[in-house]
């Protein structure tokens, strides 16, 4: 595989099976990653290194997902000037809101685009990447619109199925 321009990060290894999501979505398209667990609290200089030499290593954008505090997407953001899009995870007493809302609730000057909850959220990170590559990418460009029309069919054929069966 050549060289990862998506780094994946992600607080805990608990965050996996989740943020596999995003990595299915990364293979699906032919986007170059990689995954590392480092956290916001628990190992802040490693995560401050990742983050601030992710560019000079080719990393074009950074997919950070968290729970709890969720302060990770933050982090990073605060340690380099590349995309930084975060996914707040499910669970905890808050059932992910508290994950939600510290990473949505940046300050001005340091943004984090913020997706949806869990599994959901780490999907369309990954589509949002694509999104962004694509800018630089005609290819990639390409392949996205693809996928959205063959999106478009599926609801066309579940529709088609509904009223089949509904005419029985």
């Amino acid at each position: 595989m050549s060289n990862p321009v998506v780094l994946i990060v992600m607080g805990s290894d608990s965050d996996v099976p989740t943020m596999e999501e995003t990595a299915k979505v990364l293979t699906e398209f032919g986007v170059p990653f990689e995954m590392r667990i480092s956290s916001a609290h628990r190992s802040p200089e490693r995560t401050g290194k990742l983050a601030h030499e992710a560019a000079g290593r080719g990393i074009q954008l950074i997919i950070a997902a968290a729970g709890m505090a969720a302060h990770l997407a933050g982090v990073v953001a605060a340690e380099t000037t590349l995309p930084v899009i975060g996914v707040p995870m499910g669970g905890g007493p808050l059932s992910g809101m508290d994950a939600l809302y510290a990473t949505v609730q940046m300050p001005g000057g340091i943004p984090v685009a913020t997706m949806a909850i869990g599994k959901a959220g780490a999907k369309n990170a990954a589509l949002f990447a694509v999104q962004i590559l694509s800018l630089t990418d005609s290819s990639l460009r390409e392949k996205f619109a693809a996928y959205r029309a063959q999106m478009a069919v599926e609801v066309e054929q579940k529709d088609q199925a509904l009223q089949a069966s509904r005419r029985l």
